[in-house]
């Protein structure tokens, strides 16, 4: 009995917490950081100011994890990883997280991190942990794969994926989040995705993998 009320309860948890993430991402968009209140967030989401606090203590914390939900979209289809080697695997992954960066969703969650924080410091010295987002759990534990098997000498995985998705996000992301009207084509898109696989192939693949591994 105890075991089904333990499972109860976490799925009640659970639906609450969908409930109180929605309300707050349509809250932080429509009228900022500032101006929203966990119990407005607790009202919209249709639960008591208790449940809210009970998972979420603070204002700083619901944000955090209304970031990290926009970005996870834990209904999504996990990224197929191909099997035609070190680069093939990275693209994927590359555009997998070019795609969770473009949704306008996370753009403007963002710009509300930039434009609020300093008056914040709540917000400002919050360490969003993006490292739990699925695409970017998926590439740490690639590249350490990848390196066990002998296909990529990475002995620092952290470094190597901060190096390739930094490439990605400088080209597609930060130039987007600071200039409203600024745009890059789908193709200009894969083509940034494609070079920081290339740069990241070059430096980290095993000798004898880069020229079988570079793009025909």
């Amino acid at each position: 009995m105890s075991r089904e009320l333990s499972s109860y309860h976490r799925e009640v948890a659970a639906t609450n917490r969908g409930m109180i993430l929605d309300a707050a991402l349509r809250l932080f968009l429509e009228s900022g950081y500032d101006r929203t209140s966990l119990a407005r967030v607790a009202e919209g989401a249709g639960v008591s100011k208790a449940t809210l606090f009970k998972q979420f203590p603070t204002k700083a914390e619901l944000f955090e994890a209304t970031v990290l939900a926009a970005g996870g979209s834990p209904d999504a289809e996990p990224v197929d990883l191909p099997t035609g080697g070190f680069r093939a695997g990275l693209v994927a992954l590359g555009r997998a997280y070019a795609e969770v960066l473009t949704r306008p969703r996370m753009v403007a969650l963002m710009r509300t991190v930039i434009a609020e924080s300093p008056r914040f410091p709540e917000l400002r010295e919050r360490t969003f942990d993006f490292g739990t987002l699925p695409v970017l759990a998926t590439l740490g534990r690639y590249l350490r794969a990848e390196h066990a098997a002998g296909t990529a000498d990475i002995e620092d995985p952290d470094v190597a994926s901060a190096q390739f998705l930094g490439m990605i996000a400088s080209a597609i992301f930060w130039p987007r989040l600071v200039h409203g009207t600024w745009s890059i084509t789908d193709d200009e898109q894969l083509r940034a995705v494609d070079e920081a696989a290339d740069t990241i192939t070059a430096r980290y693949a095993a000798p004898g993998d880069r020229t079988r591994q570079a793009r025909t």
